[in-house]
């Protein structure tokens, strides 16, 4: 609030000090005896460059035409007096508005109209004094020297400024598209949980639908929660890549959700047991948070695609004051019976290394000894 305040007594001073000097130069050209037509006109039409509220204005009021048009007016007058052989004065009015029109043609006007704009109004207030004296003596060649030091550091301000802006705007594009990969891999890792899940349990109720037993509703029940949850993953992902600002639409996990992910896991042919420790704190960083939900999310995916013959499967998480540790193991032969093309590419672990190794930790992933397999990962914490 304090700097908008800020921005808003500033501009109220530029437009209170453009304004005062616009009736200084009219002031100057009457109390000379010489028409103020010519400066009103020019005066006109800087000020509406500069001053037409940028709410209001029109699509078709571009930055190039608000500086061609009244430098292009200023050059008139300037030629008009030097033909006519008579003396036109000029004020601070009209050179701070030349001066302000620079620095809108290099900072806002496209690449391509940046040099033409700017050459046009630094042009108009270099041969200015033209217009007083009627030819180039010593006083109008220091004018004009004066003029160009000051349209040289106006330039240079704002290409300063459009420089700066362009390396924001590249840096918020760059953010925004890193953003959207980190989205789409936790598409990723959501649906092809559900969905994995789904072809599971699908497959058990075919084999029981066969065998004439009893017990389906269990396994199609868990097959419409999966669904569920794959299609709310889906939407709310889709919601944040249609730059939505509801950040929390975004698809994250943290330790409470480790034990809703187990449950939802286990079928009637599997059973999954979650052991964490009384030490695991709930108010471990986020990340670290999500990094465990995602190894263990992962870890449940691999035992349904590479080891449907598990039978126990066994989640523990514990802390030792440093690190947190997060291990699932399961007692499969690495029997499936997945097709091959739900099997994965093979990129499920690579990208949960990366995950983990980017926030310090290490993973672990191989057999058991007596069989089974297990996959292991460890954070360090800094709950400071």
């Amino acid at each position: 609030m304090t700097s908008i305040s800020g921005r808003g007594c500033v501009h109220g001073i530029a437009v209170g000090v453009l304004l005062a000097a616009g009736v200084a130069d009219v002031l100057i050209a009457a109390a000379d005896g010489r028409p103020v037509g010519p400066t009103v006109v020019v005066l006109l039409a800087g000020l509406t460059a500069l001053l037409w509220p940028v709410a209001h204005r029109p699509a078709w009021f571009t930055p190039q035409l608000r500086t061609a048009v009244p430098a292009l007016l200023s050059g008139i007058y300037t030629a008009g007096a030097v033909l006519e052989g008579s003396e036109a004065l000029f004020g601070p009015g009209e050179i701070a508005i030349l001066l302000s029109l620079v620095f809108i043609a290099v900072r806002h006007c496209p690449p391509r109209w940046t040099v033409v704009c700017g050459v046009s109004a630094g042009a108009a207030l270099v041969f200015m004094p033209v217009r007083y004296s009627g030819s180039f003596d010593g006083e109008t060649l220091g004018f004009m020297v004066g003029a160009l030091v000051l349209i040289g550091l106006v330039a240079g301000l704002a290409a300063y400024l459009r420089a700066l802006d362009y390396r924001r705007t590249v840096a918020v594009t760059e953010t925004r598209r890193e953003e959207r990969v980190a989205i789409a891999a936790d598409l990723h890792d959501f649906v092809a949980h559900h969905v994995t899940g789904i072809l599971v349990q699908t497959q058990v109720a075919r084999m029981m639908a066969n065998a004439g037993q009893e017990g389906l509703d269990p396994v199609l029940a868990g097959i419409e929660r999966a669904s569920t949850e794959a299609l709310a993953s889906m939407r709310r992902t889709v919601g944040v890549l249609r730059d939505t600002d509801e950040a929390d639409r975004r698809p994250v996990g943290d330790l409470a959700g480790i034990t809703e992910l187990t449950e939802g896991f286990a079928s009637p042919v599997q059973k999954v047991t979650l052991h964490c420790a009384p030490a695991v704190p709930a108010d471990l960083p986020h990340e670290v948070q999500a990094a465990a939900f995602r190894v263990v999310q992962e870890a449940l995916t691999n035992v349904r695609r590479h080891a449907a013959d598990a039978t126990e499967i066994t989640v523990a998480l514990s802390f030792d004051a440093t690190h947190l540790s997060v291990s699932v193991a399961d007692d499969g032969r690495g029997g499936t019976q997945l097709p091959a093309a739900a099997h994965g590419g093979g990129f499920g672990l690579v990208g949960l290394k990366e995950r983990v190794t980017a926030l310090g930790g290490e993973l672990e992933a191989g057999p058991r000894d007596g069989g089974g397999w297990r996959l292991r990962a460890r954070f360090p914490v800094n709950r400071a």
